[in-house]
Parts: structure tokens; sequence; C-alpha cells
């Protein structure tokens, strides 16, 4: 079986490092691999005869014409789902009746949708159940974790970290009235979080918090230097189809708070109540969690949960690899 993988591999964003870590254990599939659209449509045209499947690897306008020669071309088509554009945009504030129309329109053509998560794929059969026979769960899967050596910061006391920047979505407005609840006790004085990641509607009301350190865009190697330096990484969206932030921070030794619509969940054998934000605008609920995670850790206790080998990008790759040998034979 021979597949034509197209999609975003290469802007480092957590789509396309998914992407990549497919298209690297691709050994006899197609790439798209122009950069240009109009070089991309033109590879597209003469690659799209030599495959058997096509898997089309998020969001993209490019996805429209790539279903448009498959179908054309009789090959089946897979739609690996990242997130929802749609959905997200609303939450963020930016809706984009464009990239509304494309998502729905690459839903209603793919022959099969994948979700990065259980959860995710759930949601989507709920929010569109006209294409619910045709998705199911391809959840993303986890590297071997890395481990920071060298001039690597020591962990600073009390220090919190959430990535998301001003993203409505991610909702850290609210861990920071949190952090400012905390700091109340004198035990917790020194208490600051660190908030990497681009503007968003609610940049002006994080940077009017005296706790918080609002960095904007840091390079991946800055984000792990300050994952490491951190004690607890809080990751409080209220939608959130899986999550690669929490599992970085874990390998950089930091202890996790999670909204319980966090999608990565999964892949814990076992959580605590005293791990989960269950409302996630609610700062005395997150500021009680903070606490007992700073007094105890979940870290060593989480990362055990993980079960490494059945998580594994190569097992993933197996698995994505069964589907689309059934659905070519569908």
């Amino acid at each position: 079986m021979k597949v034509f993988l197209i999609g975003d591999y290469r802007s480092g964003t957590g789509p396309a490092n998914v992407t990549l870590q497919y298209k690297n254990r691709m050994k006899y599939g197609l790439i798209l691999r122009a950069g240009s659209k109009a070089c991309r449509a033109v590879e597209m045209l003469l690659k799209m005869p030599f495959c058997d499947v096509v898997l089309l690897s998020g969001h993209s306008k490019q996805n429209l014409l790539a279903l448009d020669l498959a179908h054309r071309f009789r090959k089946k088509t897979a739609f690996l789902m990242h997130g929802c554009v749609e959905h997200e945009n609303a939450i963020n504030g930016v809706p984009s009746a464009d990239m509304t129309e494309t998502e729905k329109k690459t839903l209603a053509g793919a022959d099969a949708v994948y979700a990065v998560s259980e959860r995710f794929a759930d949601w989507l059969k709920e929010r569109y159940p006209a294409y619910a026979d045709k998705i199911s769960a391809m959840p993303n899967g986890l590297e071997p974790l890395p481990v920071c050596t060298g001039d690597a910061p020591e962990k600073i006391r009390h220090r919190l970290i959430s990535i998301g920047g001003g993203m409505p979505r991610k909702q850290i407005r609210y861990i920071a009235e949190a952090v400012m609840l905390l700091k109340e006790e004198p035990a917790y004085a020194d208490a600051e979080l660190v908030v990497i990641g681009d503007k968003g509607l609610d940049t002006d009301a994080l940077n009017a918090f005296p706790c918080v350190q609002n960095l904007g865009l840091v390079s991946y190697a800055e984000t792990l230097r300050l994952l490491q330096s951190a004690e607890l990484f809080i990751q409080n969206s209220c939608f959130e189809t899986f999550g690669l932030a929490p599992l970085e921070a874990l390998s950089m030794g930091d202890s996790l708070l999670l909204s319980k619509e966090v999608g990565a969940l999964e892949l814990f054998s076992h959580t605590e109540e005293g791990d989960l934000i269950t409302d996630t605008k609610n700062p005395e609920e997150i500021a009680g969690k903070i606490k007992g995670l700073l007094e105890s850790g979940n870290h060593d206790r989480l990362l055990s949960s993980i079960d490494m080998e059945s998580v594994s990008w190569n097992v993933r790759y197996d698995q994505l690899m069964r589907k689309l040998q059934e659905l070519t034979k569908g």
C-alpha cells in the first residue's frame, strides 16, 4: 500500500510535528514536498495516480484540491483532524467563514476522518452527526521523553508555567487570578506565573496581573529551558483535542495540573482529583489544586502511569497504516 501524505510538516506547530512523525516513518509513501501553491498543485496531479490512499493531515485549503483529484483518480481519502477550527476560532473570538467552509468541505469529502484522541472523536461525532459513521480515533503518539542536561536551570520555587499566550481557549487569565489568590497566603507570596505564546484577546488582561511574566513567542529551546525551571505546568483549556505541551513539561520534570478537557489525559492510566481542573473558570478551585501540587507534586506518579510502549509513535504509525489499509478495501 502506498500512501500519499499531504500536510504541513515544517512549521513546528503541534499538528506539523505530528505529521512529521508519520512522514519520517513512511519508507515507501509519497510526500507532498513543494512549497508554492502552484507547485503543490502540479505535484499533487503528478503523484496522485501512483498512490493507493491519500492522507490529509491538518486543516488547509489545499485539502479541497487534493480531495477533488483523489475522487477523479478514484483514490480513498482520510482526513487526520488535529482540531476543529470552526469551534476553536469561535472560542478565540476570531471566527472565519472561509476556514469553516474549508473544514466542512474536507469533512464532507473525505472517506474517513481520524481524530487525534478518543475524546475528540466522541466530540466530533456529537458535533457533526452526519459524519459520525466515518469518524474514528487515531490518537497521537509519544516520543521517548527527552531529558534536559548540562546547563539546564534548577527548579525555581513556586514558579508556575502555562503555554498558550493570550488565546482565550487556553483560559490562562483564570490561572493568573488563581495565582493572585494564592499569593495572599504568606507561604506563597513569591508565586509567579510564566506565560508563553502568541498574543490574543486575553493578552491585555494577562499583562495587567503583577504575578504574570508574559514572554510571548520564544524558541523551542527556550521553551524547554523555561519548562525545566518551573515546578508546575498548568493547562486550563476549555477545549484541547490532544495537547503536546503537558507531555513536554512532564519530560522537563514538572508536575501537571490539567483541565478535564485535555485529550492527552488518555495517555495516563491513572489520575487523581487533585490533578484535574473541573471548572476552568473557577480561580478558587485552581488555586487550591495549585497549592496541593506545590506541596506534594505528581510528576513521578503521572510519568510512571504512561505505558510508553503502547503509545509510541512506532505503534501509532502501525495503527494508522492498518486503518488506511482497511479503508482501501472498503
